[in-house]
Parts: C-alpha cells; sequence; structure tokens
C-alpha cells in the first residue's frame, strides 16, 4: 500500500525563539522529519536579499514550490511546498478577504511510493471572520474534485478547538487529533493542524519537538503517517462519499 510522511511547519522567516534569523537550523528540522511532503508557511521565497525556500530545497534535496502571497520591495513572501514526490500538477488558490492580510492555498498533485496523493497547504487569517470564509472556500475547492486521496495542512491560525471552522473541517474530513504546536518552546495551542480523506488512512500524529526544533522557530512541525488502500477501491468509495456529502 501506499505510504506517505506530511508536515507542516511555519517557519517564521527563519528567525528562532532567540531572534536570530538561521536558515540552517530550519533545513536541519525539516531534514529530521524525513517527509514526502512539507507544508511551509512564512518563507521568503525570492526577488529579496535572500530566498530561504530555495535554500531549503537545495539543502534537502527536496523540490520547491512557491506560492507568494505578498510581494514588496523587499521581496516575496508566503507558502510553500517542499517535496521527493513527483509533481503531476499544481494550483494557486486566492483565499485573500477584504483588507486583511492576502492569504492563500496551494493545491498540488503528487504521485510516488506507488500512489497518487492531493495536498492543499494554507495558512488562514488571524480574524475569525477571514477564516470562516476562507475554509468555506476551501472545502468548496476540494470538493469540485475528489478523485484522489486528499491531505489539508498548514497553520489555521485557531485558537479554540470548538471554533466553526474546525467544526466545518471535521464534519467533512472527520476529526484528527488537535496536537500542540505554539508557542514553540511550551506549546499550548493547536494552530498546525492536517486533516485527511479518507481518515482512516492516517496511522499515525506526532509534533516534531526536537531540541533544534524548539529554537529554530516559534512554531513546532506536525507530522503525519498516512497508508493508503487499494487505488480503484478507493476512488469509488471517494466518488461515493462526493455523491452522499453533495
Amino acid at each position: 500500500m501506499p505510504r506517505f510522511r506530511l508536515a507542516s511547519y511555519n517557519i517564521h522567516l527563519g528567525i528562532g525563539r532567540d531572534g536570530e534569523f538561521q536558515p540552517a537550523r530550519i533545513a536541519q528540522v525539516v531534514s529530521e522529519i524525513e517527509a514526502d511532503v512539507i507544508a511551509l508557511q512564512e518563507v521568503s521565497l525570492g526577488a529579496g536579499k535572500f530566498n530561504l525556500l530555495d535554500y531549503l530545497a537545495t539543502q534537502t534535496g527536496m523540490q520547491a514550490i512557491a506560492a507568494p502571497t505578498l510581494v514588496s520591495r523587499v521581496g516575496e513572501y508566503g507558502n510553500a511546498l517542499l517535496t521527493r514526490l513527483h509533481v503531476v500538477e499544481v494550483h494557486r488558490w486566492d483565499l485573500s478577504v477584504g483588507r486583511h492580510e492576502p492569504r492563500g492555498a496551494i493545491d498540488a498533485l503528487l504521485h510516488g511510493n506507488g500512489g497518487n496523493l492531493r495536498v492543499l497547504a494554507t495558512h488562514l487569517g488571524l480574524r475569525p471572520g477571514e477564516r470562516r470564509k476562507q475554509i468555506r472556500a476551501l472545502l468548496e475547492i476540494i470538493r469540485r474534485d475528489n478523485r484522489f486521496p486528499t491531505a489539508l495542512l498548514g497553520d489555521v491560525n485557531e485558537w479554540f478547538l470548538w471554533g466553526r471552522p474546525l467544526r466545518w473541517m471535521h464534519r467533512y474530513f472527520e476529526r484528527t487529533p488537535a496536537l500542540p504546536t505554539f508557542p514553540s518552546g511550551h506549546p499550548l495551542f493547536a494552530l498546525d493542524r492536517i486533516w485527511l480523506e479518507p481518515r482512516r488512512a492516517l496511522m499515525r500524529m506526532e509534533v516534531h519537538a526536537s531540541t533544534v526544533a524548539r529554537m529554530a522557530s516559534d512554531h513546532l512541525p506536525i507530522v503525519a503517517d498516512i497508508e493508503l488502500e487499494d487505488a480503484v477501491a478507493l476512488t469509488r468509495q471517494l466518488r461515493d462519499r462526493s455523491a452522499t456529502v453533495a
């Protein structure tokens, strides 16, 4: 059966809890995780003094997918994916709401380890109203095409486990563990999340809390190991579920 390791990590522009910019620490944490796919948030992406995403891709040997949400005179900033899998196709969705900070999502179809996997990676807004609109938009995007097993991962900025956006996510994907990832020195809040369709694909989920990870960023990475079923049977089940949800 196809197996994948997924992770999500808000890297805080490579600035650690000690206030120092040390991208080598972020690269070390990414290497420690040994993920097939890792979603990154708060990444400098190019056109500036230092392209953190290019650096991480070079240091880890992974392929990079950039999705800028902010572009300024000092460079680009936003979301990214690093992956060891073959990238079949990529879409970038705008999730911006009004005059709030621009937000977006990467939607990538990946192939490897004997199977296909759709991955959506995002970083949601700071205000509850933003997040409600962004979750509705993401769920609509996912419902449009559910031919493949799907993972939604990222920093969702939900401080309360009973918030409406989380309830909507659990209703569609089924509940997954809410593991504290923030702040990295003494994690209390489950801001970084991973959801899966089908839910039974989840084998294990944990927070990566190595010594370096506790210092490298203000968030800890969240990691999930998944195992997919037979592709033909799974595709049929997903299509049946889509008809039921609709």
